[in-house]
């Protein structure tokens, strides 16, 4: 359908890959990986056309339907949410209406010839609006509106008036209701809720019966979905069959391998080099000599791809608190909207926190979650009903909003060094490198650095710090894999407590050992962790 072949492409002085290839097969599913600025948003793009190669070729079948969506959801005003994405298939609209005008030309007398070319081209017109799902474009736009959270009740609502996040969706949506022949998701998942997550899973592997290629950094999401996964770092593209777990292992093996290889190869040039220098001054010995020296010229050599190395940071262990960290009693809470009327988030809530429990706070969205854990944070006022933290209980606060309250001039290290004055600046480097900033990353300045960066940064200010009760609200929100492992590896070891929303089902499985569900503005406490609350609920 789609071959990449011998493709090249480069961004300064930096080669993204060269000589590289794969193939996008109907009906294929693959995942796109790769560390952050590997090239894995600059393949989409070639493939769309946006970026030109440097060399190579893609091809393309006739009359594929390429559907592609990134984080940039451009310009969106002057339409209802369901007008938006419908009119993201305005060549499938446009079909619709040469039928229509081709069937009102057939009532009108014509001779047979034109006749019969009209019934061909109509023919062929239908054939492609049939084939681009034209006959319930508006109920295909409805449905998948309807999945990702956005209801009839919002169906005309001015695309304007929705949040970024929300734009986001109705972005994604357009592209889905495209239904194309080949689908690019750039991290679909970013900014939907485990409901929309499990939603778009479904209609991925159920009603999409197209290629798909995407990158995310949601694990399950890609191990559920995908069956290939093409690696892009390194300077090349390497593919492996299989899901995400699938190519952890394999990629380890494979590396094993290239270790072994590497290491006889260096035994064997460091023979023949030898022999080269001990012989090369013997006329005796001149034909041998050339012999190897010819030979090694020859020997396509292996390199090693470099790693990141992962720094695994001792956190020192954390104050004791009293048994009760946080007593909840009849707690509710009432936003004041603009226009003065009360919005009733939730209320009555009662229930304990205990110290040592790791607590996943969850619920459909907009159900309070994070009202929630502000209010615990005691960075809003409850409306009724009071929030106790017990003895010697030193909390810390995680949210979106944190991000925005770092200092845009200060570099990364001085934003830590700030937040841990006490600290040897070997001590903070460690930090540092625990959160993937390493090298020069370290003096990388606050304006400069990408979503994900500063969620690691605040996230390290916070761990650092002699802290025994954690109340993160989304925490994996812009992390890669690599990061989010890096945060779980932290938290395992945290001997504090820790309460925490997040839509990561990977990262909630490994840790969680307590689960606070709120719903219909009232909480339930499931005594397990968050299969032993799945099970409950289905």
């Amino acid at each position: 359908m789609i071959h990449l072949t011998n493709i090249t492409k480069q961004h300064g002085n930096r080669v993204l890959f060269k000589s590289a290839a794969f193939q996008i097969l109907p009906g294929s599913r693959t995942g796109l990986v790769g560390p952050n600025g590997a090239g894995k948003s600059t393949i989409f793009r070639l493939i769309t056309g946006e970026e030109a190669l440097d060399s190579g070729e893609i091809s393309c079948a006739k009359r594929t339907v390429i559907g592609y969506f990134s984080q940039d959801t451009g310009e969106m005003a002057g339409r209802s949410a369901l007008a938006e994405v419908v009119a993201t298939s305005e060549a499938t609209v446009a079909l619709g209406e040469q039928i229509t005008t081709m069937e009102q030309q057939m009532c009108e007398p014509m001779s047979d010839d034109e006749m019969a070319q009209l019934l061909e081209r109509y023919g062929n017109v239908q054939q492609e609006f049939e084939h681009r799902g034209g006959y319930d474009l508006e109920s295909r736009a409805k449905a998948v509106l309807t999945g990702l959270g956005i209801g009839p009740e919002d169906y005309d609502r001015p695309v304007e008036s929705f949040s970024g996040g929300w734009k986001m969706r109705i972005s994604l949506a357009r592209i889905l209701t495209l239904n194309p022949d080949v689908l690019l998701l750039d991290e679909p998942t970013n900014h939907l809720d485990v409901e929309s997550i499990i939603w778009l899973e479904n209609w991925l592997s159920e009603e999409y019966k197209g290629a798909l290629v995407m990158t995310s950094h949601d694990r399950d999401f890609m191990n559920r979905l995908v069956s290939r996964i093409v690696e892009v770092g390194n300077g090349t593209i390497t593919s492996y069959g299989g899901n995400y777990e699938f190519y952890l292992r394999e990629r380890e093996i494979r590396r094993d391998q290239l270790i072994a290889s590497h290491r006889r190869q260096q035994e064997m040039l460091a023979k023949e080099e030898g022999f080269i220098a001990r012989f090369a001054a013997r006329a005796s010995h001149a034909a041998q000599v050339q012999s190897r020296v010819k030979k090694l010229e020859k020997i396509e050599r292996i390199e090693l791809p470099p790693v990141q190395k992962m720094v695994r940071f001792e956190f020192a262990e954390p104050p004791r608190s009293g048994d009760d960290v946080v007593a909840i009693n009849a707690l509710g809470k009432t936003w004041i909207s603009d226009d003065g009327h009360e919005k009733p988030v939730f209320s009555g809530i009662t229930g304990m926190v205990r110290r040592g429990n790791k607590i996943a706070v969850v619920g459909v969205n907009g159900a309070g979650k994070s009202t929630f854990l502000k209010t615990l944070a005691g960075q809003t006022e409850p409306t009724a009903g009071a929030v106790t933290i017990g003895a010697n209980v030193f909390p810390g606060y995680f949210s979106q909003h944190s991000m925005e309250l770092l200092a845009p001039k200060k570099t990364v290290f001085e934003t830590v060094q700030d937040a841990l004055p006490q600290q040897t600046i070997g001590v903070l480097r460690n930090l540092c490198a625990a959160f993937l900033f390493q090298g020069d990353d370290v003096d990388k300045r606050v304006d400069k650095l990408s979503g994900g960066e500063k969620s690691r940064l605040v996230l390290a200010t916070i761990l650092g710090r002699p802290l025994n009760l954690l109340i993160l609200d989304e925490p994996t929100n812009h992390l890669d894999i690599q990061s989010r492992d890096v945060l779980l590896d932290a938290l395992q070891g945290f001997t504090g407590t820790v309460l925490l929303v997040s839509h990561d089902r990977h990262f909630l499985r490994s840790l969680v050992n307590r689960v606070f569900e709120i719903d219909h503005g009232a909480m339930s406490a499931y005594e397990g962790d968050y299969e032993y609350y799945l099970g409950k609920t289905g």
